[in-house]
């Protein structure tokens, strides 16, 4: 993950990735987490994203981890709240009311640092990484969460014809990343309107994985 590419991608407001509204199969699949009002969600690589505010509307605490904290002012912005702002080791954390956000390298945070979750919502982290760091980074995020539950949306393409990201995470790699702590079961795959940036046909795709074990932990 190239840090200095999403920093540009956000100065210059190229943010393609970014959806103005809720992600639709979030709203149609974000009850089969079953989370009640007041449990926490985290976001890993959440950007601004609009599912923030639906996740809040839902009653539920929110917590994510974003590279850029331009982002980060620009999501406390939109939800017109005004954030306290304390280290956290190497992170800066934007917290209020219900919400807490980490900016900066994912792989500093940790699971005393983020506290419990009771669920992971990865819409753009897997999807947004080149495989190289894939396996690192599935495996960091069942530490830090305690192998929480996930709602987890993937995309499916040709990659040959379009380098990415977001990636095409096929199915065999989701069970290949988490099939040993989960049993991933696929909730729904529909066709990317006009397809992928417009480029090539895809299909995006939303998982729920079910936790089969907990990792051992020096914390617990």
């Amino acid at each position: 993950m190239d840090a200095d590419f999403w920093h540009q991608r956000w100065a210059k407001q190229e943010t393609g990735f970014h959806e103005g509204q809720p992600n639709a199969l979030l709203v149609r699949h974000g009850n089969r987490l079953a989370l009640q009002a007041g449990q926490r969600v985290f976001l890993p690589l959440c950007g601004k994203t609009r599912d923030i505010a639906w996740f809040l509307v839902q009653g539920l605490n929110v917590c994510g981890a974003e590279l850029s904290e331009l982002a980060i002012q620009q999501l406390f912005a939109e939800l017109n709240i005004q954030p306290r702002l304390t280290p956290a080791g190497s992170l800066l954390r934007y917290h209020a009311s219900g919400i807490d956000m980490f900016v900066g390298d994912i792989f500093a945070l940790s699971a005393d640092q983020l506290g419990p979750v009771d669920a992971i919502y990865d819409r753009a982290a897997l999807v947004a990484l080149p495989e190289a760091m894939r396996d690192r980074y599935t495996a960091h995020l069942r530490q830090i969460t305690r192998n929480a539950q996930q709602l987890l949306i993937t995309f499916e393409y040709d990659q040959r014809l379009q380098p990415g990201p977001p990636f095409c995470i096929s199915r065999d790699e989701v069970q290949r990343h988490y099939a040993q702590y989960y049993q991933p079961e696929l909730l729904e795959s529909i066709a990317v309107p006009g397809g992928l940036k417009g480029q090539c046909a895809a299909s995006e795709s939303v998982w729920h994985l079910h936790p089969t074990s907990t990792p051992h932990s020096n914390h617990s």
